[in-house]
């Protein structure tokens, strides 16, 4: 029969003919044969697989001895012997090879008919050996591919105990040697194909012997490590992520972070090519590893390894973008690696280039899944221009391919970049270390300490969270400039983009420290102040005033004088006049706040009150308030522990511009008339400044003991403080003189007229301005001698509120800001009520020196109620204006992309080099603690005090104790 089957292939008879003839031959199987008979037809039939000339010998001989094994079994069992097997494994077939695929397919089928036979067992014995003799030559896909077909069908064949470990290290060198030259997608298919059938056969061995999966990772690593430059493992080896527990993630990134074996350029030649991995089509999970293994370099602080594949791999990731089948993955690495790089720019400029390519080609495709990747990406753009301000060149391109997509919040941006940076991972992979030093979860800068500089960097943050000035100093061109302003935008734009938990403000310190204060000494915070906005001579910045509130007596809050100035009859309609006219034992009257201000846009009126005579005499008549102007304290006001009401900043301020009666002994002297007279003297604002700094006046000389002290008194603060505000239409000069000629007979109403700077018409416009709480420095300390500042602040532009003003036509009373800003029943009330609730639930951050948390405006209104020793000091107020003096410069016009303005690029390359510096340091540090770790006991720096406990002292005996300011006289009385 082998003989007439062996003359019918080779026959020229027609092909059909052939098929029939075939299957006589497949249905005489069942009839008997001798043994020689039966080894001559599974002679033949091997032959014909093995080496078939087409196609249809080849299946001939697989249909033929499946038919004659099955009926003649123990024959066959005979033939397929342990020598037989062997031989083909480790010589081949006559001119066949032993590594050609149809001798495995041959093994595989030979197996299955023998399944049920004892002999079988001696053959898996065989192949265990020789399973891990083949994969240790790397096999090609192919050859391997059908081996994983075999050994998927008969586990048996794989090698057991030991050597299933040295079996699954050996496979897995073998996919890093896959290589695939040919670029059509049939054959890419193909390949991909064959790497996904090892790749299954590795993970069911995983989940068959659990314990060579550690092992398999390991040598995963040992290939993508390897810094050999004549070998590159292939991406094939990407397969192997998606099998791979997302459960184990922890363990294996603390394993690779944290060996000490494990140099920093095998570490970057593992992750550069873990990024390739991205490349490889239907695996899933490698963006996860790449993130994690990002987030565990970061958190062992390992960042010149992050850096340079960064740098190196940024625009590869990119690429990706376009293909679909590794787009999300692609993504997401994209989106994590460059809000990490925060240091720089340098990694997201590389992308640029091909941003605007690509967002136009998914816009024009049209569909959904591209407008969702697009959305993604768009977020992700405007989350790094915010960040990286300051190319309007760059970044007008893509804000006009991009306008149609929706921007996120600046609230949202800034949350996005603060979980992403690299110092703020988490460092649970090391828990001996301590915590990163990186920014606090706040994402703001603390201000190290330089010696008793609390005041420098209270006030220092305080007017850096003054939002439109920071954005006004920022903006300034000052190159080729050396002065203090440079020296502030300078520290401004390091804290705005600094990676450094805390900045060392040294050189801006000299140059703005008050020549007598002494280094190293306590000083205050108020007077710094001054001399810091006196310092500044810039007309493009900000105003600020300075108003300086002294407490006034108890009694004076329950039944405060005040005559409303709109409406007293010998009220001086608005003449801007200087007011260094002392009386003989009052100090000046009228505080000038040109002396401490950048730009003064407030003014003082005096009034002199009384009939002269013809010799330009006063009478003794003065002008007393009424009883129906007098201001009456609210009955809600916080009553203080003894009974008494708790004075507001309106209480202070009310009495601050309290007119005074100048009798007695403090009588006016009249240059005119050269004498003393009764007079009343006010004072009125004119114009209203964009911040409005109060300073409470809290220390005081004890005259009967010779001593300063500190008036520890609780001060409500408002979060909306209405400022009274007269303007008027036009100025005389300040140098013009004064006409006051008058008769006894005139009424008070003419004598108001004719109390007005001569050649001046004027209309007066009472109005209320409101003002937002922007900051609060506080002292802690009961002394005025020594102690400590912090300060509590919050972010704060013009324009953010929608808090409604007065009808400008409307002449309203201090009086009438009184009752409504304390909450009095009056028409706007509950509007501002509401917008108090509003702004209290906004974020505050409480700065003290290095340190900066979260916080709250209830903790700021009750800080002296929980601690007595430390009280509000300066507050920063910030006009509420109709429209934002900025919006020329706003993101609309693509110049400011951030809430800030772009930095120059002198600024941005001096960050750019100190953030890099930082990083060196802080993986140069965390190197150090590694090496003690093993030795060392693990240490813990407390965090410092929060809410609940009194900040800290500069000084060494704390907020209230002993040490002193070396000068006393630095203080404000």
């Amino acid at each position: 029969m082998d003989k007439i089957l062996e003359g019918l292939v080779s026959s020229s008879h027609p092909l059909p003919l052939k098929r029939v003839i075939v299957r006589k031959v497949v249905e005489s199987a069942e009839h008997w044969l001798d043994e020689a008979q039966c080894e001559a037809m599974f002679d033949l039939t091997t032959r014909l697989i093995l080496e078939g000339q087409d196609p249809f010998q080849r299946q001939v001989g697989h249909q033929v001895l499946e038919a004659y094994a099955r009926y003649h079994r123990p024959e066959f069992e005979s033939f397929f012997s342990k020598t037989f097997v062997l031989g083909l494994l480790q010589q081949g077939y006559h001119s066949l090879d032993r590594k050609d695929v149809a001798i495995l397919d041959y093994i595989h089928n030979g197996l299955k008919l023998i399944m049920s036979c004892p002999s079988v067992l001696d053959l898996f014995s065989l192949l265990q050996v020789e399973v891990l003799r083949m994969v240790c030559e790397r096999p090609e896909p192919q050859l391997c591919a059908r081996l994983s077909d075999l050994l998927t069908d008969f586990v048996q064949c794989i090698p057991k105990g030991k050597l299933s470990i040295t079996f699954c290290q050996q496979l897995v060198r073998t996919i890093g040697h896959f290589q695939c030259v040919s670029t059509q997608e049939k054959e890419l298919r193909e390949y991909v194909s064959q790497v996904t059938k090892v790749s299954n056969l590795l993970q069911n061995i995983w989940k068959a012997e659990p314990s060579t999966l550690l092992p398999s990772l390991q040598e995963v690593f040992a290939s993508i490590s390897s810094t050999d430059t004549s070998f590159e493992p292939s991406v094939a080896l990407a397969s192997l992520v998606q099998h791979i527990p997302l459960q184990m993630i922890t363990v294996l990134i603390r394993s690779l972070t944290t060996d000490p074996n494990v140099k920093d350029a095998s570490m970057t030649q593992a992750l550069c090519r873990m990024i390739d991995w991205l490349s490889w089509p239907l695996a899933q999970h490698v963006d996860t590893w790449v993130i994690a293994l990002l987030k565990g370099l970061a958190a062992v602080q390992k960042f010149t390894i992050l850096i340079d594949v960064t740098l190196l791999k940024i625009e590869l990731v990119f690429n990706r973008l376009w293909f679909p089948l590794v787009r999300p993955g692609a993504l997401a690495v994209l989106s994590h690696m460059l809000l990490s790089f925060q240091h720089s720019p340098e990694a997201f400029h590389l992308i640029i280039p091909y941003i605007v390519n690509l967002v136009h080609s998914f816009k024009s495709d049209g569909l959904p899944s591209s407008t969702a990747f697009l959305v993604q990406l768009t977020e992700l753009i405007h989350c790094m221009m915010y960040h990286y301000s300051g190319f309007p060149d760059l970044y007008e391109p893509i804000l006009e391919a991009i306008k149609d997509f929706p921007k996120p919040s600046e609230e949202k941006i800034k949350l996005i970049l603060n979980q992403s940076a690299w110092t703020s991972q988490s460092n649970s992979l090391a828990s001996c270390l301590s915590r990163l030093s990186g920014k606090s979860e706040t994402g703001k800068t603390g201000l190290i300490n330089l010696g008793n500089t609390c005041y420098m960097n209270s006030i220092i943050q305080a007017l850096f969270m003054a939002t439109d000035f920071r954005r006004q100093v920022l903006s300034l061109n000052l190159n080729g400039c050396n002065s203090l302003m440079k020296k502030l935008q300078h520290l401004f734009a390091f804290l705005a983009h600094t990676q450094r938990e805390a900045y060392a403000p040294r050189v801006f310190f000299e140059a703005s420290r008050p020549p007598w204060f002494t280094p190293r000494s306590q000083q205050d915070c108020s007077e710094y102040l001054r001399f810091l906005l006196d310092r500044s001579t810039s007309q493009k910045v900000e105003a600020f005033t300075d108003l300086s509130l002294a407490f006034c007596p108890s009694s004076s809050i329950e039944n405060l004088s005040f005559q409303d100035p709109a409406s007293s009859p010998n009220t001086q309609d608005g003449g801007l006049m200087q007011a260094d006219i002392p009386g003989p034992s009052e100090e000046p009257g009228v505080y000038n706040p040109a002396k401490a201000a950048f730009v003064c846009d407030s003014a003082m009126n005096e009034r002199m009150l009384g009939s002269p005579s013809d010799e330009f005499c006063y009478t003794e008549n003065t002008c007393v308030p009424s009883e129906s102007s007098r201001i009456l304290v609210n009955k809600d006001v916080p009553q203080k522990p003894g009974g008494g009401s708790t004075p507001s900043v309106t209480d202070l301020l009310n009495y601050f511009l309290a007119p005074e009666i100048l009798t007695g002994d403090n009588q006016y002297y009249c240059e005119n008339c050269a004498s003393l007279q009764n007079a009343e003297k006010t004072m009125q604002i004119t114009e209203e400044p964009e911040y409005l700094i109060l300073t409470l006046l809290r220390f005081s000389y004890d005259q009967k003991y010779h001593v300063r002290r500190k008036i520890l008194d609780n001060v409500s603060l408002p979060l909306v403080l209405e400022l009274p505000v007269k303007r008027t239409t036009s100025f005389s000069s300040l140098s013009e003189s004064w006409s006051i000629d008058v008769d006894f007979t005139d009424s008070s109403e003419n004598l108001a007229k004719k109390l007005k700077p001569s050649g001046t018409e004027e209309t007066c416009c009472s109005r209320l301005v409101p003002y937002l709480l922007s900051s609060v420095v506080v002292h802690s300390g009961i002394s005025s001698e020594s102690g400590h500042y912090y300060s509590y602040a919050r972010n704060i532009t013009g324009t953010e509120s929608s808090y409604q003003m007065c009808h400008p036509s409307e002449t309203l009373a201090l009086a009438s800001s009184q009752s409504h800003l304390l909450g009095r029943n009056s028409p706007g009330a509950v509007t501002e009520q509401d917008l108090e609730n509003k702004e209290m639930s906004k974020e505050w951050f409480l700065f003290n020196d290095s340190r900066v948390t979260f916080t709250s405006f209830q903790s700021v209104q009750k800080i002296t109620s929980r601690f007595p020793k430390d009280t509000a000091y300066v507050l920063l107020y910030k006009k509420q204006n109709g429209t934002n003096s900025l919006s020329g410069n706003s993101s609309t016009s693509g110049l400011w992309v951030n809430g800030d303005p772009p930095l120059q690029k002198e600024l941005m390359d001096a960050i750019t080099k100190d953030n890099k510096l930082y990083l060196q340091e802080q993986e140069l540090n965390a190197r150090a603690r590694a090496l003690q770790a093993a030795s060392a006991s693990c240490s813990f720096r407390p965090n410092g005090f929060d809410d609940n406990d009194p900040p800290g002292s500069c000084g060494p005996t704390g907020g209230g104790g002993g040490g002193g300011f070396n000068t006393v006289g630095r203080l404000v009385f």
